[in-house]
């Protein structure tokens, strides 16, 4: 099992990949990589991928984002076809450049939903919750409630449909789906319904010292929040730094910070198994740090290759360099590592 603070440096790294570049060399082996990490951890669960495979979806949102692009923005010198008339926004030349921008933004947001998939997978959902500061733990219930709800949802989907299709049920069109929509919709009103009753038995949101303590904290904080914006107004009205400007600013973060650390050390949490840090936490960790190093830091990276990709106005060929892909290849560790402890 990989650390959690390990994963998220992934996930950092990661994201940062992503928005940083638009050269299809290197997003097809970001993608790639994190595809296959994602595959890793459905063959160790012993699932099935179901409707959100990462291929399919990458399909169907770079062919509706490239035709999306390439009907709304008719810039380029390849002409494939011209639509004819006044039609806004339609009318004009469509491009091939066009459509490979559109192309290239579709696979980032691919990326960007498999990444965070990934980071599903790889993650209960009380890890999540246990890097939510003890401050604002009725936020961590909530955000554990709702990180759950996507993947107990496709669960139930997917024994309904099977329930369905045992009965000799198939979907051929939306007529069809209602039979799967109908019992999706009680189930998760059911589970809705025994999540309240569970919640209220143990007292979620009572009245206690501790909720009073954290009510008071929270008009706390709302006042630090007023005197770092009164800071800004005033900075922004004088147009220079004053010296009242820095004093409400550095008063209201002060404020903002002792109630945060007052609050959470009156907030009382149990911990029945906590995580340690292995070498392949920190294998894991490395490779992350490497991406972000090559991304972030250009100036002592000889290859050069965050210079974004641009199809505009002549479609040309992206440049490459294997050392830059070797490099972003950091984000590949933690599908060999999770591979080798499972053997």
């Amino acid at each position: 099992m990989i650390n959690t603070w390990a994963w998220c440096g992934w996930l950092l790294a990661g994201l940062v990949a992503l928005s940083l570049t638009r050269n299809p060399t290197y997003l097809v082996i970001i993608f790639l990589s994190i595809t296959l990490v994602s595959t890793v951890l459905v063959r160790r669960a012993g699932a099935r991928r179901g409707f959100f495979s990462p291929l399919y979806f990458l399909g169907f949102i770079c062919l509706t984002a490239s035709l999306f692009n390439a009907l709304t923005s008719h810039f380029g010198n390849t002409i494939l076809f011209a639509i004819p008339g006044q039609i806004p926004l339609l009318s004009g030349a469509v491009t091939l450049e066009a459509m490979t921008y559109g192309a290239l933004n579709g696979l980032v947001l691919s990326g960007l939903f498999v990444i965070f998939m990934v980071f599903n997978q790889a993650l209960p959902a009380r890890a999540l919750v246990r890097l939510i500061p003890r401050a604002f733990s009725p936020l961590a219930v909530v955000i554990s409630i709702a990180v759950t709800f996507i993947p107990a949802t496709r669960r139930e989907l997917e024994l309904i449909r099977e329930a369905q299709a045992v009965r000799g049920h198939r979907v051929r069109g939306v007529r069809d789906a209602l039979p799967l929509f109908m019992p999706l919709l009680v189930g998760g009103l059911e589970r809705a319904f025994q999540l309240a009753e569970a919640m209220t038995a143990r007292g979620f949101g009572g009245e206690g010292e501790a909720a009073a303590h954290a009510f008071r904290g929270r008009f706390a904080m709302l006042a630090g929040l007023l005197l770092i914006l009164a800071g800004w107004l005033l900075k922004l009205v004088t147009g220079s730094s004053p010296l009242w400007a820095g004093i409400l600013i550095t008063a209201g973060a002060a404020l903002i910070l002792a109630v945060f650390v007052l609050i959470s050390s009156r907030s009382v949490s149990t911990t029945y198994q906590t995580e340690s840090w292995s070498v392949r936490d920190g294998i894991v960790l490395a490779g992350a740090a490497l991406v972000l190093v090559v991304f972030l830091v250009p100036s002592i990276s000889p290859w050069h290759f965050m210079q974004n990709y641009n199809p505009y106005p002549q479609i040309t060929l992206p440049s490459f360099n294997p050392w830059a892909g070797c490099a972003i290849l950091g984000l590949l560790l933690p599908a060999f590592l999770v591979v080798s402890v499972s053997k």
